[in-house]
C-alpha cells in the first residue's frame, strides 16, 4: 500500500500540465529535415493521380448516360442509314478520283510509247535518237530560252592550269608529308 501511497504523492507534488501536441515537434522537425523532399514529391504525386482520377471519372459519366440510356430505335437507325450514306459517298468519290487517276497513267504512258516508236523509226532512217520531237520541241524553246538562257560571261572558278596533284597554286600554305623513319637518328 505503501507504493500506491508513494506514487500518489509524486504526482500530487508534480503541477498538472497542458497537454499539447508540442512534444511531437522535435521528432516531425526530424523526420522532415530527413525525408522532406520525399515528403513532397509523394504529395504532388497524390495530388496529380487524384485530379487525372476526376478528369477519367467525368469522361466516363458524360459517356455513360448515352450509352446506359434507352434510345428511340427509330433515331438509332436513321443514325445508321445517314452513316451509311456518308460511307457510300465518300467511297463513289474515291473511286472517280481512282479511275481519273488510272486514265491520265494510261495517257501517259502511251504518250512514252508513242515516243519510243518515233525514236526507233527515226533511229531506223538514220536520223537522231530525238529527230522530230527536238524539231516540235524547238519552235516552243525558242521564244523562253531567250529569256532563260544562262549567263556565258562568268569567270572559271579556277585557271585552266590548276591540278590538285601539283601542290603549286595553293596560296601560301602547303602540306607536306611527315620525315620517313625514326624521329631521332642514330
Amino acid at each position: 500500500m505503501e507504493a500506491q501511497d508513494g506514487a500518489r504523492v509524486r504526482n500530487e507534488d508534480v503541477p498538472p500540465q497542458n497537454q499539447d501536441l508540442s512534444f511531437l515537434l522535435p521528432s516531425v522537425t526530424a523526420f522532415l529535415s530527413e525525408y522532406g523532399w520525399y515528403v513532397v514529391f509523394v504529395c504532388v504525386g497524390v495530388y496529380l493521380l487524384i485530379q487525372h482520377l476526376r478528369k477519367n471519372r467525368s469522361t466516363d459519366s458524360r459517356s455513360s448516360p448515352v450509352s446506359t440510356t434507352n434510345q428511340d430505335p427509330e433515331s438509332v437507325v436513321r443514325r445508321q442509314a445517314a452513316l451509311e450514306a456518308s460511307r457510300r459517298r465518300m467511297q463513289e468519290e474515291q473511286d472517280a478520283r481512282a479511275a481519273e487517276f488510272r486514265e491520265r497513267q494510261q495517257r501517259l504512258e502511251e504518250e512514252k510509247r508513242r515516243q519510243k516508236i518515233e525514236m526507233w523509226d527515226s533511229m531506223k532512217e538514220g536520223k537522231s535518237y530525238k529527230g522530230k520531237l527536238q524539231v516540235a520541241d524547238n519552235t516552243e524553246e525558242a521564244t523562253s530560252s531567250s529569256s532563260l538562257r544562262p549567263k556565258t560571261d562568268k569567270k572559271p572558278l579556277r585557271n585552266s592550269g590548276y591540278s590538285p596533284l601539283s601542290g603549286d597554286g595553293g596560296g601560301t600554305c602547303s602540306w607536306r608529308p611527315g620525315r620517313r623513319g625514326p624521329s631521332a637518328g642514330g
